[in-house]
């Protein structure tokens, strides 16, 4: 019993540790890419990205989307549209600091994080469909 405990326990300490340089290397980029990109007014929107995916198992073709508009400081909008067949639904959410105020869909959270990254303006999500 004491063996399958210490190999889980060290199976989720391997896990946190792989989450945590990823977080850290991100952190690496974002503050590379503000620091070469100069100071300018960190209020503007300078960092975009959109995330197609299929949110319906209906509708193929990557319809839907999020698109994330993000200042220098983290903050912003994500604009999201689940499409249908014969509705549309569009969705916006504020974002402080690179964090929604309200939780957010994996692609939206994907579509942040590509605009802070510097990664977009178009990007595929990775995510599994979420309607």
């Amino acid at each position: 019993m004491g063996v399958v405990a210490g190999v889980s326990g060290v199976f989720v300490g391997y896990l946190a540790l792989r989450q945590a340089r990823a977080t850290v290397e991100d952190c690496r980029r974002m503050l590379v890419r503000q620091s070469s990109e100069g100071a300018g007014d960190l209020r503007a929107i300078r960092d975009v990205a959109v995330c197609r995916y299929d949110a319906l198992s209906e509708m193929t073709g990557r319809l839907s989307f999020s698109v994330a508009m993000i200042n220098g400081l983290g903050d912003g909008i994500v604009l999201t549209s689940i499409n249908g067949r014969s509705e549309t639904r569009t969705y916006v959410r504020p974002v402080v600091g690179g964090k929604g105020r309200e939780p957010l869909s994996p692609e939206e959270e994907e579509a942040v994080r590509a605009a802070r990254l510097g990664l977009g303006p178009m990007i595929l999500s990775r995510a599994p469909e979420t309607l």
